[in-house]
């Protein structure tokens, strides 16, 4: 297995519509496969003439690569148009990890948007593991209804977590949740000097959700966040994730809150 610094071929295995403008992408190697993801680790993708992009796995299955992409850019759309049997390169893995749960700790999952699918592969690890956790609660947040992701996977979630969600503007029939993702922390059950929280999404839900958090007593070195922002090479070459003295391509992107905090309140270079 290897770690590349030049893309490596995978084909498409398949591809699944997740929302108008977002796909998951299952991914195989053409020969030797990178080498084992952990949750929370992203890869570059590279769309062959266009270019790459970093992109968190949003599940983990042996060899095959999964990566759920939201076409924003010139390289995500190439990469959200690939079909069944399309090549992409890919390189890593890159980054820092979530970590597991201490066992007998409470989990506090909470995402906001396509901040689910870094979070997917933790979710699956912790609901696998729900026998030795307490209470598990995973908090999700879109814009509408038809923003939600992995709705195949909520029904077994839900046989081991508590599992919420809430949108910005509800549709006609809309029986969930009504307004932002902090507004659902009331109804998750945990004890706070017990609590692992593990948050991804807008740094404006991050930071609001953290700083509730830390209001009801969870330390801070126990919230961790992922802070993708603006990550373009993985090499530390580009400079142009750099947060104050760190490079998240590099020293991310999970950081504990106690480290996260003051990276955030950094301007962009």
């Amino acid at each position: 297995m290897t770690h590349a610094t030049t893309p490596v071929p995978y084909r498409v295995r398949a591809r699944h519509r997740e929302t108008a403008d977002t796909v998951t992408l299952d991914l195989v190697p053409a020969a030797e496969p990178l080498r084992p993801f952990r949750p929370g680790q992203y890869a570059m993708l590279y769309a062959f003439g266009t270019g790459e992009i970093p992109l968190s796995t949003s599940r983990i299955d042996g060899a095959v690569l999964s990566h759920t992409v939201r076409a924003v850019g010139k390289v995500s759309q190439a990469l959200c148009r690939a079909e069944t049997g399309d090549w992409i390169g890919a390189r890593g893995p890159y980054g820092t990890v979530w970590g597991s749960p201490p066992t007998d700790s409470d989990v506090l999952v909470v995402s906001g948007g396509i901040g689910l699918a870094p979070l997917r592969p933790l979710i699956e690890e912790t609901v696998a593991r729900a026998g030795e956790l307490g209470r598990v609660s995973v908090l999700t947040g879109f814009r509408d209804p038809g923003e939600q992701l992995f709705l195949d996977d909520l029904p077994r979630w839900r046989t081991a977590a508590d599992v919420l969600v809430t949108v910005d503007r509800p549709e006609p029939g809309w029986r969930g949740g009504t307004g932002l993702v902090t507004g659902l922390l009331d109804r998750a059950a945990l004890r706070p000097e017990c609590c692992a929280a593990y948050l991804c999404g807008p740094e404006a839900m991050m930071r609001a959700t953290a700083r509730e958090l830390l209001r009801r007593g969870v330390p801070a070195d126990r919230i961790r966040v992922s802070l993708e922002r603006n990550m373009r090479c993985a090499t530390v070459w580009c400079g142009h994730c750099q947060l104050g003295p760190v490079l998240v391509c590099r020293d991310g992107p999970v950081f504990g809150w106690d480290h996260a905090d003051g990276l955030l309140a950094t301007p962009e270079r």
